[in-house]
C-alpha cells in the first residue's frame, strides 16, 4: 500500500500537478556592499566585480536557460539595484519573468524602527514605478528578516503574498491587526548561499561545495515536494548560482523535474493568484499563523551567567 502524503493539507495544483515549482532569484547586487562597507565600498574592486556579475553575466544567461523551458520565474531585487542596473530588470520584464520587492538597500527589517521600515519600503517602491513599470505583489525580506512590523505594512500598500518564513511546506496565511497576508515559505536548505558562498567581506565563509553536491541538497527537496504535494520554492542569488557550472546543474535539475512530469512551474504571483483562488471558492483552506508570535518576553526561571 502507498504511504500517504506526509502533508497534512496538501492544495490542488493547476492541473493535476504533483507539486509546484519556482526558482526564486534575489538580485542584491552591491547593495550588500554598501550596507555592510558603506565607507570602504569604493576601495573594495574585487568584491564589487563578483556581484556585479548577477546583472551583466548571470541575468542575461538565466533568461536564455527559462527561455529554453519555457518558464517565468520570480526574482527579488532591492530598490537600489534596480534603478542601478536597469538594463538587467527591463530584460527580466520583457521576458515576463516577476519582479519582487527586496528592500531598498538590503536592509534588514527587524533593525528598523517601524517609521524607518516605512520608508525604505516606500522608497522601494519608487523604483518599481520609475523601472519596472508596476507595482509588485510580492515582498521577500532582505535576509529572511521580517520584523513585527512587515507584514501590517504590507497589508496597508496591498501587497498579495510575502516569501520571507519557512512555517510550513505547502502556502499558509499570516494574521496580523490589519488582516491577512499568504505566505509562499522556503527553507534555508533551498538557499544557494548556504551550499556556495565564502565571502568574509559579509561575515560568511562556507565550504563552498561542487554544484553536484548542491543539487543533492536541491533535488530530494523537489522530490519530496513531487511525491507529497508541496510547494518547491528555491532562493537563489545570480552572482552566486548564475556562475557557469552551477547555472549547468540548474539546467540538469529542471530537466530531472520536466522529466518527471506533472510540475507546475510558475512565477510566484501566479501561485499566490491560484491559492487566493482556492481560498475565495473554498476548494482548499490553508492554516494560519498569528503575527507577530510573541508580543511579551518571556520569564527567565534563573539567569545565565553568560
Amino acid at each position: 500500500m502507498m504511504f500517504r502524503s506526509l502533508i497534512a493539507n496538501p492544495p490542488p495544483w493547476p492541473n493535476g500537478a504533483r507539486c509546484a515549482v519556482c526558482f526564486s532569484f534575489d538580485m542584491d547586487v552591491e547593495s550588500l556592499l554598501h550596507i555592510h562597507h558603506r565607507d570602504a565600498a569604493a576601495s573594495r574592486l574585487a568584491t564589487s566585480s563578483a556581484l556585479r556579475y548577477g546583472p551583466f553575466v548571470a541575468i542575461p544567461r538565466l533568461i536564455e536557460i527559462w527561455k529554453h523551458f519555457n518558464l517565468r520565474q520570480t526574482i527579488f531585487i532591492p530598490g537600489w539595484s534596480i534603478e542601478t542596473y536597469p538594463h538587467a530588470v527591463e530584460a527580466l520584464v520583457a521576458a515576463g519573468h516577476e519582479i519582487g520587492h527586496h528592500g531598498w538597500l538590503h536592509e534588514r527589517p527587524n533593525t528598523l524602527s517601524r517609521d524607518a521600515e516605512e520608508r525604505v519600503l516606500d522608497r522601494a517602491l519608487q523604483s518599481f514605478d520609475k523601472i519596472v513599470g508596476e507595482r509588485p505583489v510580492g515582498y521577500r525580506a532582505p535576509a529572511y528578516a521580517l520584523s513585527e512590523h512587515t507584514v501590517d505594512l504590507l497589508i496597508e500598500r496591498g501587497f498579495a503574498y510575502d516569501a520571507s518564513l519557512m512555517g510550513d511546506d505547502v502556502p499558509y496565511i499570516l494574521r496580523s491587526k490589519r488582516g491577512t497576508l499568504l505566505e509562499l515559505p522556503s527553507d534555508v536548505a533551498l538557499d544557494d548561499w548556504i551550499q556556495y558562498v565564502n565571502m568574509p567581506e559579509f561575515g560568511c565563509q562556507m565550504p563552498i561545495q561542487s554544484p553536484q553536491r548542491a543539487m543533492e541538497v536541491f533535488q530530494a527537496e523537489f522530490d519530496g515536494a513531487w511525491t507529497h504535494g508541496g510547494l518547491w520554492i528555491s532562493v537563489w542569488h545570480p552572482f552566486v548560482s548564475g556562475r557557469l557550472a552551477r547555472a549547468d546543474a540548474i539546467v540538469r535539475l529542471i530537466e530531472h523535474m520536466v522529466a518527471k512530469g506533472d510540475v507546475w512551474f510558475a512565477p510566484m504571483r501566479e501561485i499566490a493568484a491560484h491559492i487566493e483562488g482556492l481560498i475565495a471558492t473554498g476548494s482548499w483552506t490553508p492554516r494560519t499563523d498569528d503575527i507577530p508570535f510573541w508580543t511579551d518576553r518571556v520569564d527567565h526561571l534563573v539567569t545565565s551567567g553568560r
